[in-house]
């Protein structure tokens, strides 16, 4: 990766507990729409409440963790949709062949992965896989130049289990805070200020 390069895939994952902070999740939103105007930017969201209620479900109704791991990405899709009407310009992907021409400079574009996953199915069916980790297996399997982890700002320091096992060992990865998220275009330019470098 060139420093300061602007060209190659960035994954963006934007976590689900932002929804129960919508003023972050509001900022976090703008910051990526105008961030998408100079960058290729592939938003993989988290999971969050969607994902929580099928936690709550499992452990219920006992239900398996092959259910619950398709169940969670399914949230994840919930969320996707929800992005995709916050962020200006945003376009939602679900089609696991559509993101290589749809993701280009001036339009964020919004991936709902179930399809995606289903299709691909590497990753262990338990709650070690959350949406981090699904967010760095994507970017490995686009060859994305970098990963922005965007958290809440009272709570971003912490990954998956798996989180390490499913990034590629090439790919540097930041996690920045939802009070931090106004460096992301620093972050996307090549420089690791402004965020936490993994």
């Amino acid at each position: 990766m060139t420093a300061g390069s602007n060209t190659g895939l960035s994954v963006v994952k934007i976590g689900g507990a932002l929804t129960q902070v919508p003023a972050e999740l509001d900022r976090v939103c703008r910051a990526v729409s105008g961030a998408a105007a100079h960058h290729r930017l592939l938003v993989v969201p988290g999971g969050g409440p969607f994902a929580d209620a099928v936690r709550s479900v499992q452990g219920n109704l006992r239900i398996s963790n092959d259910a619950a791991h398709w169940m969670a990405i399914l949230a994840m899709d919930q969320y996707a949709l929800l992005l995709a009407e916050r962020i200006e310009g945003g376009v939602l992907l679900d089609e696991p062949g559509a993101v290589a021409g749809t993701v280009i400079p001036g339009r964020a574009a919004i991936l709902a992965p179930f399809r995606w996953m289903r299709h691909a199915d590497v990753l262990p069916h338990g709650w070690e896989v959350t949406s981090d980790s699904i967010a760095a297996f994507i970017a490995g399997a686009m060859d994305a130049v970098r990963l922005v982890l965007i958290k809440p700002s009272s709570t971003h320091s912490g990954v998956d289990s798996y989180f390490q096992a499913a990034l590629p060992s090439h790919l540097p990865h930041y996690i920045l805070g939802a009070d931090r998220v106004d460096e992301i275009e620093t972050v996307l330019s090549g420089s690791t200020a402004g965020a936490e470098s993994g």
